[in-house]
């Protein structure tokens, strides 16, 4: 069932997606992030809020190429990443949520798992929450997007410190996941985040699946994951993937995370192959290419 928000439908299995990433933090893995320094004011003036510039602009950048949903994140989910504060995440990422809004009418999703700051974004301006924790962290987060109707991202994750192993060049990747069987365990998991999802009245149709790749599994089980993501897609929910300069592209190709394009662009469209239906990216540009050749590979329009 197609999914109409701000009057825009997003027809899942017609086209492929796009999700630009807004990284306002100082610590992106993947060296995108928009803020300078780790303090941070907490004022909402524009002014006062050193990367909103950069976020607009990056965001106006995005758009220009053709991105169709803007994600906004203010606390990196990086192996070995610290946490944020709700004070500091809510000073990163409600500003510029309100100045996209004030200056686009594009989708904009929240990228949180803490419910006080999906509550301000959802009321700043954007139309989803995208939970990296699948709905298990913050019990009342929920609530919040059933009360303002907001389709949810529920990603299956099971990222622990202690499996974090950081290199300085390639950054970080988990080892030592244990899974009993990788793809019905991630889907087992999945559909239980979705019945959170229902218990608080959201609907399914309201409900968009990612399978967390780079999230508490190894290199071989993002690639497996992949491959695979048509066991994802058939519990019956669209699926957003998110292989983007990831750790797995990094050390399968020996590359740092700016080194990882070509890669990225491999992993999008056999993604896509297998039934993706949103792409979350960094270079949007390069993206909307590859996803649109590859959606005229393998989603062809009719034919008069």
């Amino acid at each position: 069932m197609p999914l109409t928000l701000r009057n825009q439908m997003l027809d899942w299995g017609a086209r492929t997606y796009v999700m630009g990433i807004l990284n306002v933090t100082p610590d992106s893995f993947s060296g995108d992030g928009l803020l300078v320094s780790p303090s941070f004011p907490v004022e909402k003036s524009d002014t006062a809020h050193e990367g909103l510039p950069r976020a607009l602009g990056q965001a106006r950048r995005f758009l220009a190429a053709g991105v169709h949903l803007l994600d906004v994140g203010g606390e990196s989910t990086r192996p070995g990443a610290q946490q944020v504060g709700t004070d500091e995440e809510l000073a990163r990422v409600v500003p510029v949520i309100e100045a996209l809004r004030r200056e686009t009418d594009a989708l904009i999703s929240i990228d949180t798992y803490k419910a006080s700051v999906a509550e301000a974004a959802l009321r700043a301006g954007a139309d989803i929450v995208n939970d990296v924790w699948g709905l298990r962290v913050d019990p009342d987060l929920a609530a919040v997007a059933a009360r303002h109707k907001a389709p949810v991202i529920l990603m299956h994750n099971r990222s622990k410190p202690g499996n974090a192993d950081v290199q300085a060049r390639l950054g970080g990747r988990y080892v030592g996941m244990e899974y009993a069987d990788l793809l019905e365990d991630v889907r087992h998991e999945l559909m239980a985040s979705v019945e959170i999802a229902r218990a608080a009245g959201i609907p399914d149709a309201h409900i968009i699946l990612d399978p967390g790749i780079g999230f508490g599994k190894t290199v071989e089980q993002n690639l497996e994951l992949v491959n695979r993501l048509g066991e994802i897609r058939s519990l019956g929910f669209p699926v957003l993937l998110g292989p983007s300069r990831k750790s797995f592209i990094g050390y399968t190709l020996d590359l740092p995370p700016d080194q990882r394009v070509e890669g990225t662009a491999a992993a999008v469209a056999v993604g896509i192959t297998r039934g993706a239906d949103i792409v979350r990216v960094h270079d949007v540009e390069m993206m909307v290419r590859v996803v649109r050749m590859t959606d005229a590979i393998v989603r062809p329009p009719a034919r008069k």
